[in-house]
């Protein structure tokens, strides 16, 4: 039987560790076939994880020292953290979480830190602060407007921009316009709300309204940038996927000088009519390997919302796997691809 002991400083930190009926140490020990101990005496806790095999015992304990750092700077561990932290020191990539221990790209109103919860999230920020342009592609929950957002915010506190411009398509996801009450302005709120929301929880809403009367912020839809030329802007489009080829080009012409710009959506999500091509698909292809254009794209690992967010979307896409499978099988023998030579 191996053993290895990782010490605690505190039995708060210890609480916090093992988190509510246990659920954090449940986790790991199911993850890698080990138990894990809480022992106590006069230089402080100490959790021992024993097993029959010393590399999971290692990994074990390793995945125990990075939440302990988590758990210390009083974060509360979600069942997400520990999962994330699991599946990474299982795939040998430990030393990825220490990298994320960086600095925080800005506070919100309630004092709380706003920084990259993954190495794909990592990976984003630094794509934005060393490129012109980025996209951000992948499921929902994995932090593409919400850390978009905090980077323009930084961007404007520090004074590389004058102002911010956040803006989508004003796509109908199953319900019309039309049948929403109120002016144009109040019928396209609602699909702005997201943006809206990140937008508070950065600047607190007065400020932002304040911002948002002077001009420093703007909110519109995407058609609303036709004829426009952005200098000296932070630019945000969100939801891309529901822009068409034309529009995105639009778009990305706007761009001037001392500008920078965030793409994000989600390729799996289109709200398009049927037979309409995705503009942001479209862009990944042409723009790839572009100069001073990064093109970011999160997994599933990246979900920093509620677990269950990830299992559906691992669900769908295995879905949309078999679909596929099943609709390829059902196409006639004539119709498939015969191999070469083949004259019958």
């Amino acid at each position: 039987m191996e053993q290895k002991s990782v010490k605690i400083e505190s039995s708060e930190l210890t609480a916090r560790l093992f988190g509510s009926f246990d659920i954090n140490t449940r986790m790991i020990e199911k993850a890698f076939s080990v138990s894990i101990f809480n022992r106590s005496g006069e230089e402080g806790d100490a959790v021992s994880v024993k097993g029959e095999s010393s590399e999971s015992v290692e990994m074990a304990a390793s995945a125990i020292e990075y939440l302990k750092k988590l758990a210390r700077s009083n974060e509360t561990l979600t069942e997400q953290q520990v999962g994330y932290v699991i599946s990474m020191v299982r795939d040998g990539k430990r030393q990825e979480l220490e990298d994320l221990d960086g600095d925080c790209i800005c506070i919100t109103t309630r004092g709380k830190p706003i920084k990259a919860k993954t190495v794909g999230q990592k990976r984003y920020i630094e794509a934005i602060s060393k490129n012109t342009v980025v996209f951000g592609i992948g499921p929902a929950g994995t932090g593409k407007t919400f850390l978009a957002v905090a980077m323009a915010v930084r961007a404007l506190r520090q004074k590389q921009v004058n102002r911010i411009i956040l803006t989508r398509p004003a796509i109908e996801a199953g319900e019309k316009l039309g049948f929403l009450p109120g002016d144009l302005q109040s019928k396209i709120d609602p699909y702005l709300r997201p943006l809206y929301d990140a937008m508070f929880e950065m600047m607190g809403a007065e400020n932002y309204q304040r911002l948002l009367e002077k001009g420093v912020i703007e909110i519109a839809p995407l058609a609303y940038m036709r004829g426009r030329t952005l200098d000296d802007s932070f630019i945000i489009l969100d939801e891309a996927q529901n822009a068409t080829p034309e529009q995105m080009k639009m778009f990305l012409t706007r761009l001037g000088f001392n500008s920078k710009a965030v793409v994000t959506g989600d390729l799996t999500q289109t709200d398009l009519p049927s037979g309409t091509k995705s503009g942001l698909a479209t862009a990944v292809r042409i723009l790839d390997g572009v100069e001073d254009i990064k093109i970011h794209e999160f997994s599933d690992r990246d979900v920093v919302r509620h677990k269950l967010v990830q299992r559906i979307i691992l669900a769908y896409e295995a879905y949309e796997r078999k679909q596929a499978h099943e609709e390829r099988d059902k196409k006639p023998l004539a119709n498939r691809q015969r191999p070469k030579g083949d004259k019958k």
